[in-house]
């Protein structure tokens, strides 16, 4: 991995659901502008590391390290808030609002943070410009593609300018050639702005996008398994 201190870290991270131990001890560290793939087979929980990572689910032990700062000892309050000002997530379909067209949904985390209506949206539209979807910036979810709802998402966890991207399974529901091009443009952009990506993935096409591997079986990461 890069060196240099992590900008997020777990320490001996573990999460149950019961008695299932998701989650298992495990150690990992994200560099600034680092490209990580997380990968592992269904159930692995690969998915619930990267929750746990994000302050979505909080560890039932150990620690979660966030730009110097415990994410883990926030409250669900602070947690999102932290996430919102400091984190961009991209999850497998999407999840825009889909009353809301594709500008109003990638304007929401700055007008969330406070941004002035007019501002968030020429951002918005710089971002849906970026990732080539700017000409559909005002039709809703059910008007275009799966491939162009993923790249407004994308524009959305990027469109604060976060220090991470967290994207679980994010090409996942893509027909492979519009999961290359989403990808490309989501490692693109990310590197543009500086921002470290996690990505969650079963797909070795995937992951060869990305720098560093992280493997992860029945909650730990394996053995050697890092790059």
């Amino acid at each position: 991995m890069t060196p240099g201190p992590a900008i997020l870290e777990s320490r001996a991270l573990t999460v149950r659901y019961g008695d299932t131990l998701a989650v298992d001890a495990v150690e990992l560290a994200i560099m600034p502008g680092s490209r990580t793939a997380i990968m592992g087979p269904s159930g692995s929980g690969k998915s619930t590391l990267v929750h746990a990572l994000a302050g979505v689910v909080r560890p039932d032990s150990g620690e979660v390290w966030f730009e110097d700062e415990r994410l883990d000892l926030l409250s669900e309050g602070e947690r999102s808030r932290r996430r919102l000002a400091r984190m961009g997530m991209v999850f497998q379909f999407g999840d825009l609002v889909p009353e809301l067209t594709l500008v109003e949904n990638v304007m929401l985390p700055l007008q969330v943070l406070g941004e002035k209506s007019r501002h968030a949206r020429a951002r918005a539209l710089e971002m849906l410009d970026t990732l080539g979807v700017a000409d559909l910036a005002d039709r809703r979810t059910g008007a275009v593609s799966g491939g162009q709802i993923q790249r407004a998402a994308v524009a959305r966890a990027l469109v604060h300018r976060p220090a991470v991207v967290l994207a679980d399974e994010p090409t996942g529901a893509l027909d492979s050639l519009t999961a290359e091009r989403v990808l490309d443009t989501l490692v693109a952009v990310a590197g543009a702005t500086g921002a470290a990506l996690v990505v969650v993935t079963h797909d070795h096409v995937v992951a060869s996008h990305l720098d560093n591997l992280v493997v992860v079986r029945d909650g730990r990461v394996a053995e050697g398994a890092v790059a």
